[in-house]
């Protein structure tokens, strides 16, 4: 008959189980922690490493816009200073104002150093009113300049009604809309005047600008998709009107 015995184990089989597991608890809370920081480490800096990328990929795109910025100005201010072209004063200082009030408007709203070559075209926008009026430009006022200049001087106390400044973009994107309608009419009657170059550049400028945006939201990007496609446009029609209107 078969019988059943007990036999204890022993004190080696005992110590060597009790090292196991004390190696397993180990493992559990020194090993494993240690390796899982080491990936999240990792993968943090990987993270840092895209994030400074796209920051420093944001700030070229500034820099290259501000650059543009001036390559478009600054031909034009040479023509003012060596009298060849007499720009309206008036015209040029209510563009200086909406365009520089949009650049406050959009480092307001985050646009961060993508607001930068908005702000410099206000400058210089102001600098060529200023150059107008020394160079004895038009000085000639209508009552559509005065309604002009009025609706951008509200955008001030809309911005700080609403305390958004998105109101602000909005009505100073419709005062630069209507701005257009003057230059649409010259572009279908005169369509060898004016430079398609010229409105392309700011276009391209515009996109430029939307790219180095650091947020995008409807207050930072409004403006200058608004008045990139209206430079669109008017590069359009000028094409297209040259090829109906034979040059005189």
């Amino acid at each position: 008959m078969l019988s059943l015995t007990y036999a204890p184990r022993s004190r080696c089989q005992c110590s060597s189980s009790s090292e196991s597991w004390f190696s397993l608890l180990w493992l559990s809370q020194k090993v494993i922690p240690k390796q899982r920081n080491l990936r999240e480490g990792a993968s943090w800096r990987k993270e840092q490493q895209v994030s400074e990328s796209f920051w420093a990929w944001l700030q070229w795109a500034a820099l290259l816009a501000s650059a543009l910025t001036f390559y478009i100005f600054v031909p034009y201010i040479r023509s003012i200073r060596s009298g060849q072209v007499k720009p309206h004063v008036f015209s040029w200082i209510i563009w200086g104002l909406t365009t520089f009030i949009v650049f406050f408007a959009q480092f307001a709203a985050g646009g961060g150093a993508g607001a930068t070559p908005i702000g410099l075209s206000g400058l210089l926008t102001l600098y060529i009113a200023w150059l107008a009026w020394r160079h004895r430009g038009d000085t000639s006022i209508t009552r559509m300049d005065w309604s002009f200049l009025i609706a951008a001087l509200a955008a001030l106390p809309a911005w700080f009604i609403a305390r958004d400044p998105l109101w602000a973009v909005i009505v100073l994107t419709a005062v630069d809309l209507l701005g257009f309608g003057p230059t649409i009419r010259k572009a279908w009657n005169q369509p060898h005047v004016e430079s398609p170059l010229f409105y392309g550049l700011f276009a391209v400028r515009n996109a430029l600008v939307l790219v180095a945006l650091e947020e995008w939201n409807l207050a930072t990007t409004l403006f200058p998709i608004a008045v990139g496609i209206g430079c669109l446009l008017v590069v359009g029609l000028l094409l297209w009107r040259r090829e109906v209107v034979r040059h005189p």
